[in-house]
């Protein structure tokens, strides 16, 4: 298996009926990693039929067929995705939390195991728009006047909690910020300044240096950030989104930042994807757009196969699981 580079957040812990284990079968497809990794999680890979206990899905697509395979075979009882955020499977999610509690299987995602690669790129492009990077590069001349911010004792907004939020927290520290953690849930947050809910969101705003956006994409958070939000915000501000393009309406940005409303944006994901050559936003100088690329197949192959060996390892022990999701909430 490949030397791994990045550590994981292991997530909330979140309870989940006792699962006994057996056998556990891959899909649509294998790769000789994740057999692998199978295998060093002491399980053991045989073609899916109605035997399969345990279920490996490591296409990042293919909702519809997924569904198939749990209607064709209902004694599946732990369902592996691959992604953090499991959006693209909300239509499954959604089929499994209509059942009767005792007849749901678990479902786990990789959520956390890839929070360091996608801080990573959260910290570079909120510096990167501080600091003017994609403007500067496109003018491709000598600037006249020294321009651009310091993320030196800022305060930053942060959209989430969860494994990319804590990893971000830690890769921002040496930078002293306030930090203000939005979140649903209750509690404080390691690292972060203040915690407050959404409802609050409006209030911290005004007084943000810089806005991050690490939740996950829902229902209730589909342009979280839009034309009022970006309004309150100051006009030095920044903002960055790393998490889904749903959750930030693109066309709010591209005028707020145009207008002078906002100082620029980092986003590395858009909605939809792959994003219309043709959109008017690709020529905002003050805005980068990173097509999706804060955590790219080298990085998140290795991590994911860690991810299947311990749970793979936890499901044959009849031990909890990592990384499990709340079908009803959506992630």
């Amino acid at each position: 298996m490949m030397a791994i580079q990045h550590q994981e957040w292991s997530g909330d812990s979140r309870t989940h009926p006792a699962l006994k284990g057996g056998p556990v079968s891959m899909e649509p497809f294998t790769t000789e990693m994740f057999t692998e990794a199978v295998i060093q999680g002491g399980g053991s890979l045989q073609p899916l039929d109605h035997t399969t206990k345990g279920l490996l899905w490591v296409s990042p697509s293919g909702a519809e067929e997924l569904q198939e395979i749990l209607d064709r075979y209902p004694g599946i009882e732990w369902v592996q995705l691959p992604w953090a955020g499991v959006d693209a499977f909300a239509s499954v999610l959604a089929g499994i939390a209509a059942k009767p509690q005792n007849a749901r299987p678990v479902v786990t995602s990789a959520k956390g195991a890839y929070s360091e690669p996608v801080a990573e790129h959260a910290l570079a492009l909120l510096l990167g728009t501080m600091r003017e990077l994609p403007s500067k590069a496109r003018d491709a001349r000598w600037q006249g006047e020294r321009t651009g911010l310091s993320l030196f004792g800022r305060h930053i907004v942060l959209l989430g909690a969860g494994g990319v939020a804590r990893a971000f927290l830690d890769v921002v520290a040496p930078f002293r910020p306030r930090v203000t953690v939005v979140r649903r849930s209750s509690g404080d947050v390691p690292g972060a300044t203040t915690t407050v809910s959404p409802e609050h969101l409006h209030e911290v705003l005004p007084n943000a240096d810089a806005v991050v956006v690490a939740a996950a994409a829902t229902s209730q958070t589909a342009h979280v950030i839009g034309e009022r939000e970006l309004a309150l915000m100051p006009p030095h501000a920044v903002l960055v989104n790393i998490a889904r393009g749903s959750l930030v309406d693109a066309d709010a940005v591209l005028k707020a930042v145009a207008s002078g409303g906002l100082f620029g944006a980092g986003l590395d994901v858009m909605d939809p994807e792959p994003f219309p050559d043709d959109h008017p936003i690709w020529q905002e100088k003050r805005i980068v757009i990173t097509s999706h690329s804060a955590d790219t197949p080298p990085m998140t192959a290795p991590l994911l196969a860690r991810r299947i060996s311990a749970n793979v390892a936890s499901y044959v022990a009849g031990a909890a699981l990592a990384g499990v999701v709340d079908v009803e909430a959506g992630y």
